[in-house]
């Protein structure tokens, strides 16, 4: 076990996908790494709830409150270096993070994005704004992925994708739903534990 590779999950709001990790390190899909620590932007995040109901230790780190974006990150990566992080995963995390962040965790930083990138990606495309734009487009198919982070927004390798049809009558929070439930929720703990599996190989040589 000492070899098991340390994951910190990074949260902004209700933690859905946090769940889904949390669920699958349960049911053992996730079984090369354990989730060590939540940190949230948000200190009224209710991923925050479901990290303690999984008793994971959380850190609530405000961007006001540390008055800069460097100061914030710098207490955000003071945490991670102080649970000894291996894998940082974005789960909803609403703040983009600088080159200095990500250049600092190369191949260790992973996040969803609810579109197949290329499409519906980069700057300004998050949340519902992602299905808004896929069904004003006319797509007939959209879906998520997994990639690695880098200082290009959603620029990063792409570890794993899931296609999602889209129906006629779809709103975007329909879609919303839909792209979660048959995408993220199941690409995102695969991709967590194929990324553990290879690090745990690395750790154990």
């Amino acid at each position: 076990m000492d070899n098991q590779v340390r994951i910190a999950v990074l949260v902004s709001g209700g933690g859905t996908n946090l769940q889904a990790l949390i669920d699958a390190e349960q049911a053992g899909t996730i079984q090369s790494g354990s989730i060590q620590l939540v940190v949230s932007n948000n200190p009224s995040a209710f991923a925050l709830e479901r990290a303690a109901k999984a008793g994971i230790d959380t850190v609530v780190v405000s961007r006001k409150k540390c008055g800069s974006q460097e100061a914030f990150e710098q207490a955000i990566m003071d945490a991670l270096s102080q649970y000894q992080i291996d894998i940082i995963v974005l789960a909803g995390f609403m703040s983009i993070l600088s080159e200095r962040f990500t250049s600092t965790y190369p191949k260790r930083i992973i996040n969803v994005h609810p579109s197949l990138i290329p499409s519906f990606c980069g700057k300004g495309f998050y949340g519902l704004r992602v299905h808004e734009a896929a069904l004003a487009y006319g797509v007939k198919v959209t879906g998520a992925t997994v990639h690695f982070v880098n200082e290009i927004p959603d620029g990063g390798e792409i570890i794993l994708q899931k296609a999602v049809a889209i129906r006629e009558n779809d709103t975007p929070e329909t879609l919303q739903k839909r792209v979660m439930r048959l995408a993220e929720w199941k690409i995102l703990p695969a991709a967590v534990e194929k990324v553990a599996a290879q690090m745990k190989g690395q750790k154990g040589e």
